[in-house]
């Protein structure tokens, strides 16, 4: 691809495995309002697994928020842009932290990053969650489990969220 085609300068890997699968690798804050991207400087790599449920959770958000001929103009572009972007961090193995690029008060990472749980600044004592338990805890912002449209986009796809993912959040 060549430089002129890549609108998105050094914030999002170009060349990056995960750009394949459209999801964009980027830092904490990235310039872009992707739907939702992983962090470069996470401590450890996606599983195949992993990657593709980044990429459904991409793909759910679409399904859920835009039409047809606006997902069609979204495919022009390498990335989707046109939300509030969602930050996947991993620490380790089954160990996923998230955060909205909007948020300006509260923890920086929830749940908090592995030095910080349990600590002062561990408002949720939760972790370390899989990633699935990551994304349904921001499907769930403000009810004890997730919405019934993701816990129906992950019942359709179980090639990407195995049965026993499905289980409740923590």
């Amino acid at each position: 691809m060549s430089d002129k085609a890549w609108p998105f300068g050094t914030d999002a890997d170009r060349d990056d495995p995960l750009t394949e699968l459209r999801i964009p690798v980027t830092g904490t804050h990235p310039m872009w309002r992707y739907i939702a991207t992983f962090d470069r400087d996470s401590e450890a790599r996606p599983t195949d697994l992993e990657a593709r449920q980044l990429a459904s959770y991409i793909e759910a958000y679409k399904e859920r928020w835009f039409n047809e001929r606006y997902k069609a103009k979204l495919m022009e572009r390498a990335l989707d842009v046109d939300a509030v972007t969602r930050i996947f961090h991993k620490w380790g193995e089954g160990d996923w932290s998230y955060r909205v690029d909007t948020w300006q008060y509260g923890p920086y990472w929830v749940p908090a990053a592995p030095r910080l749980r349990g600590g002062q600044y561990d408002d949720a004592k939760v972790g370390p969650l899989s990633l699935v338990q990551v994304m349904d805890r921001d499907h769930s912002m403000h009810t004890k489990y997730p919405s019934k449209d993701w816990a129906a986009w992950k019942a359709e796809h179980p090639e990407v969220f195995p049965v026993p993912m499905l289980e409740a959040i923590p």
